[in-house]
């Protein structure tokens, strides 16, 4: 397998081995950040199909414009960048077509990890759904960077850095975005709560995502350097 041969290669490394026309290079880097992409994809959109078609745009304009990266961040923020964007440019068009805020129950399911559904209290499950239900009710610009830093657990400097705004925006945008969560999740809260508004968010942050990226209905084979092998499950990170 090619994937054993670069495993010990950077991500940088990668990219350049990839521009200069390795067939493997972009295909080990999709396996290695392709489930925190996804799982920034879901928890933005609320939508299975929307998060896979936004993380397969991502990761293509990725592919296509590797040449173009400088080496100014990590190229782990820049394809969490890349796929920001392309989650806020489709919850801007659905939004443009009035699309309902996720509140089906089914839907809300989906949200949850597998090993969430199968093996968490029936109380943590409720929790996390009632969360992710009022998360989509928020602004999307709030709701991306509440998903950054209190969901996936990035630092403020890392979200300012993937979201390309600066810190003080990412923070303003964080306390509005918990501001208008805390009359929706006040019920939630326990008595250890530390009184800040974002009790509820920071039991939810989960680093590691254990959902894969769904496969496309009828998609063919594909080798590890095609960017049409983004919505099939990948390895974690």
């Amino acid at each position: 397998m090619e994937y054993a041969r670069l495993g010990d290669t950077s991500d940088q490394e990668l990219l350049a081995r990839h521009v200069a026309g390795d067939p493997d290079a972009f295909g080990e880097l999709v396996r290695r950040h392709r489930d925190r992409l996804w799982a920034v994809a879901l928890r933005t959109l609320g939508d299975r199909e929307e998060a896979a078609d936004a993380v397969q745009d991502a990761l293509v304009s990725a592919f296509r414009a590797a040449h173009t990266f400088r080496g100014q961040s990590a190229v782990t923020t820049w394809l969490h960048r890349i796929t920001v964007n392309a989650c806020l440019d489709r919850a801007r068009k659905a939004a443009s077509r009035k699309t309902s805020p996720v509140d089906d129950t089914d839907r809300l399911e989906q949200l949850l990890e597998p090993y969430e559904s199968a093996e968490a209290p029936a109380e943590r499950q409720d929790l996390h759904r009632q969360l992710l239900a009022a998360l989509a009710r928020l602004p999307v610009d709030q709701r991306a960077a509440l998903v950054l830093v209190d969901m996936q657990g990035y630092s403020v400097a890392e979200a300012s850095e993937v979201l390309d705004i600066p810190v003080g925006t990412v923070k303003s945008r964080c306390a509005r975005g918990r501001a208008r969560l805390l009359p929706m999740l006040t019920h939630l809260r326990g008595d250890g709560g530390d009184g800040g508004g974002n009790t509820v968010i920071s039991r939810g942050r989960n680093r590691t995502p254990g959902t894969s990226v769904p496969p496309a209905s009828g998609q063919r084979e594909t080798g590890p350097g095609d960017p049409a092998a983004v919505k099939g499950g990948g390895g974690r990170a």
